[in-house]
């Protein structure tokens, strides 16, 4: 991105940002204008925000689980490519992301698995293919772990559950760790166009995700999720022992989730994955080079 239009939208951002100040409750909720495939549902932990363009049962159903902070309209390239190939498609905001309530319990994988389990018990779903983008590639092994029965396949999109995770005694929250990261959410902001190989393409990127930055709650959600991390190495040997379907994509450029930390680790733990590389991309590959991410993507689904 060109260094004046960055410095614009940064200052732009800042002078406007009031950060934490909506609160997402019956009101927020009241005053939300659905659009036709949308949706809130009050499930065991809180209200969830769901989209989906379910009209009938299908025989086959997708799941789409976002990653760590953006919610799931980071995956809408993926939704409507589905949706327009008449794929049966949910896509759900976890708690204390996008729309969904931001909760008072810690934030972990089993919290978010549970939450997605619990949509599709909604939506009467016996049975499905997830699909989990960088963070959410750890909630749908969690998914497998607790209810292997209802996975048909997994899909893993720069997946960051075969990082190190750096486990903590103290998984609580402070009051400091909230203002500091508050603090720090111009730079939070900004930090998100390192997502992309080439940031120049995505001018509107960090204005929309300023946006997750007005809602109060969204900090503490995202420190607890972190404090929260642990290793889901004995999950994926488990994974790879059963007879569930795993594929693995990867931007080639990917320096959010660089893949060469964990190579050799990912080949003994989940030696039985299908693994493809795209050129030319980050950590967001449907995104960046959706063409050859598609063709991949309907190639794993059309078998």
């Amino acid at each position: 991105m060109r260094p004046f239009l960055t410095i614009f939208l940064f200052l732009s951002i800042t002078a406007s940002a009031n950060f934490e100040t909506v609160i997402k409750d019956e009101k927020f909720r009241d005053n939300f204008n659905l659009g036709p495939e949308e949706n809130f549902v009050d499930l065991a932990e809180g209200f969830t925000y769901f989209k989906t363009n379910i009209s009938q049962e299908c025989p086959e159903y997708y799941i789409l689980v976002h990653g760590f902070s953006v919610p799931s309209y980071i995956l809408d390239p993926v939704y409507n490519l589905l949706s327009e190939k008449s794929y049966c498609v949910v896509a759900l905001d976890l708690y204390g992301r996008g729309f969904s309530e931001n909760i008072n319990k810690p934030y972990t994988d089993r919290l978010f698995a549970k939450q997605t389990l619990q949509l599709l018990d909604y939506l009467n779903i016996k049975t499905a293919t997830f699909l989990g983008l960088s963070n959410g590639g750890r909630v749908i092994s969690k998914i497998a772990d607790i209810k292997p029965q209802a996975v048909n396949a997994l899909i893993y999109i720069a997946s960051s559950g075969f990082l190190e995770a750096e486990e903590r005694d103290d998984k609580s929250v402070s009051q400091k760790e909230i203002d500091d990261l508050i603090g720090q959410y111009p730079s939070l902001i900004e930090s998100q166009l390192s997502d992309f190989k080439y940031p120049e393409k995505y001018p509107d990127w960090i204005t929309k995700y300023a946006e997750l930055t007005k809602y109060k709650g969204f900090a503490k959600a995202l420190l607890s999720t972190r404090n929260n991390h642990t290793s889901l190495d004995g999950i994926h040997k488990k994974i790879n022992q059963s007879d569930i379907p795993i594929f693995t994509i990867w931007g080639e450029s990917d320096e959010v989730v660089p893949y060469d930390t964990f190579k050799e680790k990912i080949e003994v733990i989940f030696s039985r994955r299908n693994e493809f590389f795209i050129d030319e991309t980050g950590h967001l590959p449907h995104m960046e080079n959706p063409e050859e991410f598609n063709k991949i993507l309907l190639n794993i689904i059309e078998g």
